[in-house]
């Protein structure tokens, strides 16, 4: 899973990219036009965890979270129109499976704010705006070519054509109108026609508020607030991103002991790490042998088949049936061996959805 991390200028983007990857990046070390920061981070589970001291295996491996800290500022002014991001933060962006919106929330007065007071919902619009801006002139790019390839086209390949043009410029009407694509009225088929597009505004938005040290007692109520005036598709968490950052450099002890004397819950990278697999409809299971346990990350409702191929693409190419155990179960009776005997490993084929929690022992041949 990859997110990428957005925001404008001074709004604690690269301390939070720090915070939720353990990293030491300068703030201010780049501008628009600069590399990105890449990062990642080893999303706690307990259940593998606890798999991993029955079975005592070499090696124990999480699911990861890949961030990718893009520039600040309003680097996406006048899109389509000669501006827009560079052809690396554009990649990075494509590639993301969704959005992370740093919003300043923190007072600081070494960091004036452009328009003046801090005003998280004006930001939070900024840059919503600046993404339309960004997908409005693909889309415009796309028109222009499509409009003469369909005049000139054959009968059969006219219609496909005419339909992408009709869907285009109804995605045209919404964006000029300020209106995200998830927020528009399109369907299943339709979002499926504009997957290769990788519209911003059709990506999973994680919004996080940098708040003060002095707000972490009332981050639940900043959420809802945010919360009530966001769209389809976005989650909210209040960070106090200068404190998380401080944290990391502890030990676990030390930081755990802190965070029970400040009232901060879980690390923000643990709680952002699960706030994208829900946003993304993620599931994670598990496979293990004596070298390796390892959690594997699929999208919710997925078939086994297919989270063979997670695994290796000879799996899915050979794949005869899966083993499925539930971890719970597994850590109860102790083995696979003890499970087989009990009659509690099941045996599923190709069609099986896999759960969340699933440990999967998959059989194939090639």
């Amino acid at each position: 899973m990859q997110l990428a991390i957005v925001g404008l200028a001074r709004s604690g983007k690269t301390t939070v990219f720090d915070a939720l990857t353990g990293g030491h990046i300068p703030t201010g070390t780049y501008g628009a036009d600069a590399g990105l920061h890449v990062g990642a981070f080893k999303v706690p589970d307990d259940r593998l965890d606890r798999l991993g001291a029955l079975f005592k295996p070499k090696k124990l491996v999480h699911a990861d979270v890949h961030y990718v800290d893009c520039p600040g500022g309003l680097v996406w002014r006048g899109a389509g129109r000669g501006g827009g991001p560079g052809p690396q933060i554009q990649a990075a962006l494509d590639r993301s499976d969704a959005l992370v919106h740093v919003v300043r929330a923190f007072r600081s007065e070494s960091v004036p704010h452009p328009e003046g007071s801090v005003d998280p919902h004006r930001d939070i619009e900024a840059l919503n705006l600046e993404m339309a801006f960004a997908d409005l002139g693909v889309v415009e790019k796309r028109l222009e070519r499509l409009d003469t390839a369909v005049r000139s086209a054959r009968a059969g390949e006219r219609e496909v054509g005419e339909h992408e043009l009709a869907l285009l410029r109804r995605v045209k009407e919404g964006l000029e109108a300020e209106k995200p694509l998830h927020a528009q009225s399109l369907t299943g088929e339709d979002l499926r026609s504009l997957a290769n597009y990788n519209f911003l505004t059709a990506k999973p938005l994680l919004i996080i508020l940098n708040i003060d040290e002095e707000d972490v007692s009332r981050a639940g109520a900043l959420e809802e607030e945010i919360r009530r005036r966001s769209g389809p598709q976005t989650a909210v968490a209040a960070v106090c991103g200068s404190l998380e950052r401080e944290l990391v450099d502890l030990s676990p002890e030390e930081a755990a002991e802190f965070r029970a004397d400040l009232g901060l819950g879980e690390p923000a990278a643990a709680r952002v790490s699960r706030l994208c697999f829900d946003l993304l409809g993620l599931v994670s299971f598990f496979t293990g042998n004596e070298d390796e346990w390892r959690a594997w990350t699929v999208p919710r409702g997925s078939l086994a088949v297919k989270a063979a191929g997670k695994v290796h693409s000879d799996m899915e190419r050979g794949f005869i049936r899966a083993e499925v155990i539930r971890w719970d179960e597994l850590l109860e009776l102790g083995s696979l061996a003890e499970a087989r005997k009990r009659g509690v490993l099941r045996g599923e084929g190709k069609g099986y959805e896999v759960q969340d929690g699933d440990v999967l022992h998959i059989l194939f041949n090639v």
